[in-house]
C-alpha cells in the first residue's frame, strides 16, 4: 500500500480512515493499520490492507472464500479449461473484456474479484503511470498470485481484500470497474452492483460477468454435457439487480455462450423523463397529472355525462375535469 495514496473507507460506514503506519519501505506501508475515527481498524500485513466487512462471514461467502483459499496455487493451472473447451483463445478473449472498459491512460479503475490477476494484466496495458489500478479480492492467497503476477507493470497498482457487498472506496472515485467470474459468489449481488455505482464517477463505464448459459441452448446436448459438470451455468442473469445509475446497457453472451458480459455506464440517480410534457388527445394531461391526480372513481353515468360535456366544450378530459373540480371546490370552500 503506497502511503501518498490512502482513499481507503470503512466498508460499513464509508467514513474515511486514518493509515498509521508500523513498517514502512520507501513510500510503501509494509505494515500497520488503517483506523476510523470511532476506533474501528484494519490491518495492513505484506502491504495489503484486510477491509473485508463483516469480518466473520457466512453463507456463500465463506463459502467462496474457503474454495479460492483452497484451490489458489492450483487456479492458474485449471482457470483456462473453460476457453479451451469452447475453442476459444482465453488471451484474446480477456483483453477483448478489458478493452470494453474504453480507459484512458490515465484512469483510476477498479477489478473486484481479479483473483490471480488473469484479467488483470489486460486492464494494466490499457493504463499507464498517471493512472492507477485498484485490485480486490476476498481471498489473499488469490490476490498474492496477482500481486506476484503484476510485479512487472508500470502502472502504479493498490491491492486490498474486500467484499464486494462492501466496498471500502469513497464515493465518485472510478473511472471503470470490472468484474469478470466471481459476480454469481458476491453473496447479494445487488447490493454488490448498488456499490459498483457509489464508487464510480457519472459515466465511468462498468463490465461485469459470469457463468450463465445462454437459454436458447437450454435443451442441446451440449448444454446438457456442461450442465453435468457444471450447475452453475445455468445461474439467472442478474439483470434485475443492477443500479437505477446503470445506464446504455448490453449483454452478450461470451466463451460459447456459457459466460455473460454486461456492460453499462453510471448515470445520476433514475433517469430523467418530461413528466410534464401535455399529451394530446381526448384524454389530455401529462403523465405527472395522470400518476398524481388520480381520484375516486364515479357512477358509469356520470362517466358518460362528462364524457358528453368534454366533447360539448372541445376540451381534454384533463382540462374539463381539472377545471369542474376546482370550481365545485372552491364553491364548497367558500373560496373566490
Amino acid at each position: 500500500m503506497n502511503q501518498n495514496s490512502n482513499i481507503y473507507v470503512c466498508p460499513e460506514t464509508k467514513t474515511p480512515l486514518k493509515c498509521i503506519s508500523d513498517r514502512v519501505d520507501g513510500e510503501k506501508i509494509i505494515s500497520g493499520r488503517l483506523v476510523g475515527a470511532d476506533g474501528r481498524e484494519y490491518l495492513i500485513q505484506d502491504g495489503i490492507p484486510n477491509l473485508i466487512f463483516p469480518k466473520i462471514l457466512g453463507g456463500e461467502q465463506e463459502d467462496a472464500l474457503s474454495y479460492y483459499d483452497g484451490v489458489a496455487d492450483i487456479y492458474d493451472d485449471v482457470a483456462n479449461l473453460s476457453f479451451r473447451i469452447q475453442y476459444v483463445d482465453e488471451d484474446k478473449a480477456r483483453q477483448e473484456f478489458a478493452r470494453r472498459l474504453k480507459i484512458k491512460p490515465g484512469d483510476r479503475v477498479l477489478e473486484l474479484a481479479c483473483g490471480t490477476g488473469r484479467d488483470s494484466v489486460y486492464i494494466a496495458n490499457e493504463l499507464d503511470e498517471s493512472g492507477r489500478l485498484y485490485l480486490q479480492d476476498i481471498s489473499r492467497s488469490m490476490l498474492l498470485h496477482c500481486v506476484k503476477k503484476l510485479s512487472g507493470v508500470k502502472v502504479p497498482l493498490e491491492f486490498s481484500t474486500g467484499n464486494a457487498c462492501y466496498l471500502p472506496f469513497p464515493d465518485g472515485y472510478f473511472d471503470a470497474v470490472y468484474s469478470f467470474g466471481g459476480l454469481g459468489v458476491f453473496g447479494d449481488i445487488k447490493r454488490s452492483l448498488k456499490e459498483i455505482a457509489r464508487v464510480s464517477k457519472v459515466g465511468a463505464n462498468v463490465v461485469v460477468g459470469d457463468e450463465s448459459l445462454a437459454p436458447w441452448l437450454y435443451e442441446t446436448e451440449y448444454a446438457r454435457i456442461l450442465l453435468n459438470n457444471n450447475l452453475l451455468f445455468k445461474s439467472v442473469l442478474p439483470l434485475a439487480d443492477l443500479p437505477v445509475e446503470a445506464r446504455n446497457v448490453s449483454l452478450q453472451w461470451v466463451v460459447g455462450g456459457v459466460y455473460y458480459l454486461i456492460e453499462f455506464e453510471i448515470g445520476e440517480g433514475e433517469p430523467k423523463a418530461d413528466f410534464d410534457l401535455v399529451i394530446p388527445g381526448k384524454r389530455g394531461g401529462t403523465l405527472r397529472t395522470r400518476y398524481n391526480g388520480k381520484l375516486e372513481g364515479v357512477s358509469l353515468e356520470a362517466k358518460d355525462l362528462a364524457e358528453q360535456a368534454r366533447e360539448k366544450t372541445g376540451k381534454s378530459m384533463h382540462e374539463w375535469l381539472d377545471h369542474v373540480v376546482r370550481e365545485a371546490a372552491k364553491k364548497d370552500l367558500q373560496i373566490k
